[in-house]
């Protein structure tokens, strides 16, 4: 879109920003053995994976995802480990032989309510062993933006982190952490200029809060100059996040992620 001026002159549009360039990254599979775990609410875990093979890995995008194996058992070969159940999540934090990730843990692992992932994690003896697959691909956040909107629920708080981490001094902008409650709040370190949100949901649907808080924001409300909009949830979040962001505040889409990392009803739904 060009600005028509008072002499009938047209301006092109101000430059972006900043852009998120899509990458390749070599795909590899590593053998993993959990090494610890930290709660950091009664349904969310951290767990910290170790192996040598985890030299070189890489992660350029905050919103990369790899794959997850979880035998039951002690596999012998990487067939058999690639054989086992598998989940896509976000990585987190890692170094030259570790790596860092957080669930979601929904249902009762001791009951047998809770999805493999999540049973894992929460249940599985130190030592277990794991398969890591990827990431594939990345998109790489390249420049400054003028301002930031991240909003998601619990699946896309470690994107959210990263991004969070890639903001300076003087970022500006808003993260909506969508959570059940006070007590599964998530906090997010950010910027004093950024305001961190808890949007509580109760016993409604996942993802329902957070299109209610998107739903709220008006054209008005659109921060100046090129914004990133990062947007991440149960499926159904998808429509009010592109309402919001390319509809109501007219932001390009090549600036924009929006993503349903799980589907209700769905195991192993891709993001």
């Amino acid at each position: 879109m060009h600005d028509r001026l008072a002499t009938g002159v047209t301006r092109p549009p101000a430059p972006s920003s900043f852009a998120l360039q899509p990458a390749r990254l070599e795909l590899r599979f590593r053998r993993v053995r959990l090494a610890a775990r930290e709660w950091l609410t009664r349904a969310y875990v951290r767990v910290r994976l170790e192996g040598s093979e985890l030299a070189g890995f890489a992660s350029r995008g905050a919103d990369d995802h790899i794959r997850v194996f979880f035998p039951d058992g002690d596999p012998q070969t990487a067939d058999e480990l690639r054989a086992a159940p598998s989940r896509q999540y976000t990585p987190l934090a890692w170094g030259d032989d570790w790596l860092e990730l957080e669930f979601a843990v929904h249902g009762d692992p001791a009951a047998g309510t809770a999805g493999v992932a999540a049973a894992w994690a929460a249940t599985a003896p130190l030592g277990a062993i794991a398969g890591v697959g990827g990431p594939r691909g990345s998109k790489v956040l390249t420049g400054r933006p003028d301002a930031w909107l991240l909003a998601g629920d619990e699946t896309a708080v470690p994107a959210m982190r990263r991004f969070a981490r890639q903001m300076d001094v003087d970022a500006v902008g808003t993260i909506c952490v969508e959570v059940t409650d006070a007590a599964h709040e998530l906090p997010i370190d950010a910027p004093a200029g950024v305001r961190v949100e808890q949007v509580h949901r109760g016993g409604g649907h996942p993802g329902g809060a957070l299109a209610a808080r998107l739903d709220a924001l008006t054209a008005a409300d659109r921060p100046a100059g090129s914004v990133l909009g990062f947007v991440a949830a149960e499926q159904s979040i998808v429509r009010p996040a592109r309402d919001l962001l390319l509809e109501r505040w007219g932001l390009d889409a090549e600036q924009v992620v929006v993503k349903g990392y799980w589907k209700r009803g769905v195991a192993d739904a891709p993001h």
